[in-house]
């Protein structure tokens, strides 16, 4: 069930927001104002819709806790997942910067809580804080060179494209432990979407990487030993 609150209302201390929503880190307090005054806090269960294509774009959501899958349809009717996103992440600009419906859905994958602001808010801290606009690009750049590699590796055999998505996702999300970098252990059909291949195929080549010593798997959590190495795997 989805439980919302108002930031301010319910004395959310900033500074949590600024730690998990890197767009926010350093604004200076006119910046803060305009965001926390108009934020809503909102946490969902996995599998709920929180951007649904075709939509208006009427809010701005940065992730404050939680995987959230990016995803559209082929013309075949199939679904493709174009990205999965977490925790400091943003969704939704693209269609308040442009002023359109949504060109995709938006769905969590796990338990997850985002804080939304207003669409016209969004874009009047764009125009009042050059450093906002800055970030935002960067977020774009970051997501074009990640699509730009996916592409590339699009001819690779089934290994390097498996080994190529867990890096993917460890870039955009992982979390460093004693162990190594962890991700979560998504199903294998959220991983055969984004690599592209079969789900028995990324069932085989995860069970070959877990065999090389590579990866361990668990309940929730998979966890990458060593980066370097598995890049190794790509050919």
């Amino acid at each position: 069930m989805e439980d919302k609150h108002n930031y301010r209302n319910k004395n959310y201390d900033i500074e949590q927001l600024l730690q998990t929503a890197s767009f926010f880190a350093g604004l200076p307090e006119a910046s803060l104002e305009l965001v926390s005054s108009h934020a809503v806090i909102s946490s969902h269960p996995a599998n709920r819709v929180i951007l649904l294509e075709n939509d208006w774009g009427g809010s701005v959501y940065f992730i404050l806790d939680g995987w959230v899958k990016i995803r559209t349809y082929n013309v075949d009717g199939k679904e493709v997942t174009l990205n999965i996103v977490g925790k400091g992440e943003v969704i939704g600009e693209m269609a308040a910067l442009e002023e359109i419906p949504r060109s995709t859905d938006a769905i969590t994958l796990t338990p997850t809580t985002v804080c939304g602001i207003p669409a016209q808010n969004f874009v009047s801290l764009l125009f009042s804080d050059s450093i906002v606009g800055v970030r935002l690009a960067q977020v774009m750049a970051k997501r074009l060179r990640q699509l730009n590699r996916r592409l590339r590796l699009r001819e690779a055999d089934s290994l390097s494209r498996v080994a190529d998505t867990l890096l993917f996702l460890a870039e955009g999300q992982g979390k460093i432990t004693q162990q190594g970098m962890e991700i979560p252990n998504l199903p294998h059909r959220e991983l055969s979407s984004i690599s592209g291949l079969a789900r028995e195929t990324v069932t085989r080549s995860l069970t070959k990487l877990e065999k090389k010593g590579l990866i361990t798997r668990k309940a929730d959590i998979l966890c990458i030993h060593d980066l370097e190495t598995l890049e190794q795997v790509i050919t």
